[in-house]
């Protein structure tokens, strides 16, 4: 499967425009491209998914289990001319500052792909060539292949520095972007993911597809994904000894949609049936419905519209109300509680099963890897089981009236009890990622068994 890394030296030298106008680009040449992202973040695979038409996917080391990575890459593949995998951050920066552990490096190596370099080439010509050199020398397993320069003043300034670097590298530098303001993506936050869905930057990305095929080797760049060697057949994370027979509601529109697509293919390895519904749009919950799942996403965004689907709403309270086996992650958990207060003030009416508020706030609340370890009485992560997981969010939780925790999570700020246990409800802000636990996957849907069974 032909295959790159897109890469480098730190965040900020472009590697999510360079990612996105090599996809543009290909797309526009007939190429079926497959966009993936290292580590955990859902922003940047709106992006991928919207210039490539495909479901983006995340790679991630340290939360889905490094013997999945290659297994979660081959699947993705499965229909694509070629993958592209954006890393994260600078290429060795990872969990920690002393193992590559979570880095984009780790996911190279894993999975055995080359490496292009993209370097932020204004100011420089000669030490462009130092900069490859040493991310070149500093791991043996990962392969820097090719060099990308963005941000230069003129194709004579890349040929100075295609010149350094491939005498001094061995490797081609095999294209550039010009400075240009025009070329810049708009600062991504998750309040721009809506108008990315909504096509509002297709005419952006065309143009950068454009630019980027004017100033690339075509030849050269794919003799580097050509040279990754081959991926293993695809096959499920779970290999269960049985199956459950039970219907789980997905909650998935513009409001709710973040949802790792493992997950999704954990559980219907499991033999659950996926129904979706949109209660942004007003959908009750599905007839039939054994289970609940609401993910994250925008619900600060649709606020005023949510406030307003009533039916839904009741439909999704009284079923967690009468035990639906439910897990809520993030905005699905947002939602579940009474109100959510904007930035501006304004109070809006939610689901009302989890005793409390969310309210937003202008600046990030919370962000990183999580390992969770369950708490007594939750179905999902019995007390002293552990899943890992990662969060994201602007907003806080004011609960009105105690409610017992669901798990205690670990960051790097500690370990604290965390989330919320109503009825057969377990929410939280977490993002779980089942590959790192799939006893999860398969207690729940034993749990809507065992409902559906006691009617």
């Amino acid at each position: 499967m032909r295959r790159l890394v897109i890469a480098a030296p730190g965040s900020g030298a472009g590697k999510t425009t360079v990612t996105l106008g090599l996809m543009a680009a290909m797309r526009q040449q007939g190429y079926t491209v497959q966009g993936f992202k290292c580590g955990p973040d859902y922003i940047d695979p709106t992006y991928h998914t919207a210039v490539t038409g495909r479901p983006a996917r995340n790679l991630d080391s340290w939360m889905a289990g490094r013997a999945n990575v290659r297994q979660m890459l081959a699947n993705g593949c499965q229909g694509a001319d070629l993958a592209i995998i954006e890393g994260v951050m600078g290429l060795f920066d990872g969990k920690q500052p002393l193992s590559d552990e979570g880095s984009t490096a780790d996911i190279a190596a894993l999975t055995e792909s080359p490496v292009l370099l993209v370097i932020d080439a204004a100011g420089m010509a000669r030490s462009a060539a130092a900069i490859v050199h040493g991310f070149q020398t500093f791991h043996p397993n990962v392969r820097i292949a090719g060099v990308f320069a963005n941000r230069v003043g003129s194709e004579g300034h890349f040929r100075l520095i295609q010149a350094a670097i491939e005498q001094m590298c061995g490797i081609p530098a095999v294209g550039y972007l010009p400075k240009d303001e025009a070329l810049t993506l708009p600062e991504r936050h998750l309040g721009l993911v809506p108008s990315v869905e909504r096509g509002e930057l297709d005419a952006f990305f065309a143009a950068l597809g454009e630019k980027v095929a004017e100033t690339v080797d075509w030849e050269a760049l794919l003799q580097i994904a050509e040279s990754a060697p081959p991926l293993e057949a695809p096959a499920p994370l779970v290999q269960p000894s049985r199956t459950y027979p039970v219907r789980i509601a997905v909650a998935k529109d513009a409001a709710f949609h973040f949802y790792y697509p493992e997950n999704l293919e954990i559980l219907a390895a499991y033999g659950a049936e996926l129904v979706y519904f949109s209660p942004l749009a007003g959908e009750p919950l599905p007839e039939g419905a054994d289970g609940l799942y609401i993910g994250g996403g925008f619900p600060e965004e649709f606020a005023a519209e949510l406030a307003r689907q009533t039916a839904a709403k009741q439909s999704i309270r009284a079923a967690i109300e009468s035990g639906l086996p439910t897990l809520a992650e993030c905005g699905g958990f947002m939602f579940l509680t009474e109100q959510l207060v904007t930035t501006s003030g304004e109070a809006y009416d939610m689901v009302g099963v989890i005793p409390g508020k969310v309210v937003m706030k202008t600046k990030l609340a919370a962000l990183g890897y999580r390992e969770v370890r369950g708490r007594k009485g939750n179905f999902l992560l019995p007390e002293g089981e552990t899943a890992r997981g990662h969060e994201f969010h602007y907003s806080v939780y004011e609960p009105r009236s105690e409610t017992p925790f669901a798990y205690d999570t670990s960051g790097r700020k500690g370990t604290k009890p965390d989330g919320c246990l109503v009825h057969r409800l377990v929410a939280g802000y977490v993002h779980f990622h089942f590959a790192s636990a799939p006893a999860m996957a398969e207690r729940w849907l034993a749990a809507c068994e065992r409902v559906k069974r006691d009617g």
